[in-house]
């Protein structure tokens, strides 16, 4: 599985080496602010039907409980005019609702003090490093939270920063980014995935998994749904190989390790989308951007994928309950509506402020673990066709295209049940 994706395959520096005083001044920008003054961070995003100048973002609760998917959008990222952060965030468990708002929260401050450490003008392979040590942060983080419980609980990542002309993306997990790009001929889109869904059926997640103990498998009445199974018990049952949380399974091999993604932008590249599985098992990447390339209005467009995703269920999947949806629309030109039309109005564009999520808050009632035994497949995939007639782009993850990872296998609940742990069994 490749871990740099870049046109032709190669990494690309982000705005040079970081030398000088240019440099310099570009690295002190870097500086993370304290989690209660994210409130008052401009261009950051995370309420619903949110919107900045570049984004939108929008999130509809299923009915599986309470809404456990989180997003932000971040303009400005890290004191730069050309830097963007989004990122969805998908929880599971009883208490995945609070680490995805955590996540959320806690995740891009230490990137950005992992960046500052390296340098904001600093290569892909560079950022890598700086995308797996605030990963490995953040993960730390829940482990040692005082009163937020994780051990049966955790959250899905993907995160994409736009800096210039270069996007750089992490993710754990099965939500995912896509990117919608203009034919070289005829004018149309095309999507192309950014992302690889790290489920425990993938090649190498299934071997690392094996090798720790942990079991993989799926359920006769899901067998679509390959899982993750401590050693001697069969739970939790986890859907994802790679999750924030989940400390009950991270001595069996589920990690907090991301896969890194480069991309080199170049004219013919519109969008990205973000979105959580509940999108991605009902509709296709290609349907996604036609969706989005279709909205007569950017600031809707999150919106819009949500309501079709959600019609998707209702038709595909009539007896199953919906699942959360979450979306971000990044527009790579860094226009939205007003800047596209003069004549619109500057107070149509909403950006939503708020404080960090408090664990201790009072919460909604918490989602039921309770399995849902209606079977769901999808479709084949078109990711392969998509692949292949996006000038091979993206190479490093085109050479895992026979594994179901890309195509988005479907699932009912991300846990099947709790472990039940004996003293003598009991994990520290």
């Amino acid at each position: 599985m490749g871990n740099c994706v870049a046109r032709g395959g190669t990494a690309v520096d982000a705005g040079g080496g970081g030398g000088g005083e240019d440099g310099k001044r570009r690295r002190r920008r870097w500086k993370a602010p304290r989690e209660d003054q994210l409130g008052m961070m401009p261009g950051r995003i995370f309420s619903n039907d949110g919107r900045s100048r570049t984004a939108t973002v929008y999130t509809q609760q299923g009915r599986k409980g309470i809404n456990q998917d989180a997003m932000l959008v971040w303009d400005g990222f890290g004191g730069e005019d050309d830097g963007v952060l989004c990122g969805v965030f998908d929880g599971h468990g009883p208490h995945g609702h609070v680490v995805a708002r955590r996540v959320r929260d806690s995740l891009p401050l230490r990137l950005m003090s992992a960046a500052r450490d390296s340098g904001a003008d600093m290569p892909a392979a560079a950022w890598r490093k700086a995308f797996a040590r605030a990963y490995k942060a953040m993960d730390k983080d829940l482990r040692s939270h005082p009163s937020l419980d994780c051990f049966c609980s955790g959250s899905t990542a993907v995160t994409v920063l736009k800096l210039g002309s270069d996007l750089y993306m992490a993710n754990i997990g099965d939500s995912r980014a896509v990117l919608g790009s203009r034919e070289a001929t005829g004018g149309g889109m095309v999507a192309v995935q950014l992302t690889v869904d790290l489920k425990p059926d993938v090649p190498s997640e299934a071997e690392r998994i094996k090798k720790c103990r942990g079991r993989v498998f799926a359920l006769q009445d899901e067998p679509e749904v390959p899982r993750v199974w401590l050693p001697f018990d069969d739970a939790p049952g986890l859907a994802m190989a790679r999750a924030f949380g989940d400390f009950c399974l991270k001595d069996y091999g589920v990690i907090s390790v991301p896969e890194f993604f480069h991309w080199s932008l170049t004219e013919k590249d519109q969008f990205v989308i973000l979105a959580s599985d509940g999108v991605w098992d009902v509709l296709s990447n290609q349907e996604a951007v036609d969706i989005v390339s279709a909205s007569p209005s950017r600031s809707k467009a999150a919106k819009s994928l949500v309501e079709a995703a959600t019609r998707e269920w209702k038709t595909k999947y009539p007896t199953s309950k919906i699942d959360d949806c979450a979306v971000v629309c990044l527009y790579l030109d860094g226009k939205m509506d007003h800047e596209r039309d003069s004549t619109a109005s500057l107070d149509n564009i909403s950006i939503e402020e708020g404080s960090v999520a408090d664990p201790n808050e009072p919460q909604e009632q918490e989602p039921t673990l309770t399995r849902n035994f209606t079977v769901r497949t999808v479709a084949g995939s078109a990711q392969e066709k998509t692949l292949a007639g996006a000038d091979a782009r993206i190479a490093g993850v085109a050479n895992d295209q026979n594994w179901s990872g890309l195509d988005g296998v479907t699932r009912v609940n991300s846990l099947v049940q709790l472990p039940r742990f004996s003293e003598e069994r009991a994990i520290g």
